[in-house]
């Protein structure tokens, strides 16, 4: 199988670990500060990365802003605001259903504002794999949902649904690595803001939430912030967004072995028509 296939499953996968590790890191610091130091130490280590392999870092000013914008909508909005909502009570499992709207959003925006068409095929993709996580994740819900959690993860929802547009528009011709970087700097510089305004300064540095925090630095700021950004600029909106439906599911599995989460039957059938769905809406893109 060529690379190019992998990166798919290698999204998956690692995207799926940030749940895992913030639930390892969030006791022990607050939400704003954490994501903060994180994307500023992501954006160092991929400049670093840059000059490494003499990729290009001054990449003009219109580059910049464009990189500061989507980066305010992935980092400090959607990844902020799924912090906070975790950091409020919201369960990691109604975080990601909320989330999971996601594909459905970015599918109908780009079909009005970026021309993308989808068949019947991927129409019903869509709506297995929404459905499929509902099976998956309907054991972890609660109705008892406080109002700031709440408003929380629907700033996060908009914010995932705004960053995959504005790459798509946007950000494709401009160069990965410098790129995100920027995204990095910027959107770090307004969770340091929210850190701030709202005194969640706080961070007690364990080794708990030391190896999360490295890991959501290397595995997902680093490793799957640039899988994501590069499967955008090469395959359609609807494909790449559709991958999110596999994000609960893996998140899942990885709880039953990692923390000892049971799985029950129907979130096994859940993980099933979610796969379903995923390939119905990416084989007609490949």
């Amino acid at each position: 199988m060529k690379p190019a296939r992998l990166a798919p499953f290698a999204f998956v996968i690692l995207w799926s670990t940030g749940f895992v590790g913030a639930k390892y890191g969030l006791p022990y610091a607050d939400p704003f500060i954490f994501l903060s130091i994180r994307v500023f130490i992501a954006a160092i280590i991929l400049l670093f990365i840059a000059l490494a392999l003499h990729a290009p870092i001054a990449i003009g000013g219109t580059a910049i802003k464009n990189s500061a914008l989507i980066g305010f909508f992935l980092h400090a909005c959607y990844l902020g605001g799924v912090f906070f909502a975790i950091s409020e009570g919201l369960s990691a499992g109604v975080a990601a259903l909320v989330t999971s709207l996601q594909p459905v959003l970015v599918s109908v925006l780009a079909l009005l504002f970026l021309g993308e068409k989808l068949k019947k095929s991927q129409l019903l993709g869509l709506g297995l794999g929404f459905g499929g996580v509902i099976l998956v994740l309907a054991p972890t819900f609660s109705l008892d949902i406080a109002l700031t959690a709440f408003i929380g993860i629907i700033v996060a929802l908009i914010g995932s649904t705004s960053a995959t547009l504005l790459q798509k528009k946007i950000g494709s011709d401009i160069p990965l690595l410098a790129g995100t970087a920027y995204q990095y700097l910027a959107s770090g510089a307004v969770l340091a803001v929210a850190a701030l305004v709202t005194g969640g300064t706080s961070i007690q540095w364990s080794a708990k939430f030391i190896s999360s925090f490295i890991w959501l630095i290397l595995g997902l700021s680093v490793g799957a912030i640039l899988l994501l950004l590069w499967l955008l600029n090469t395959s359609s909106t609807a494909s790449v967004s559709s991958l999110l439906y596999l994000v609960p599911p893996a998140t899942a599995i990885e709880a039953y072995f990692l923390f000892g989460e049971a799985l029950s039957p129907q979130g096994l059938f859940g993980v099933a028509i979610t796969a379903v769905g995923v390939w119905l809406v990416t084989k007609s893109t490949n």
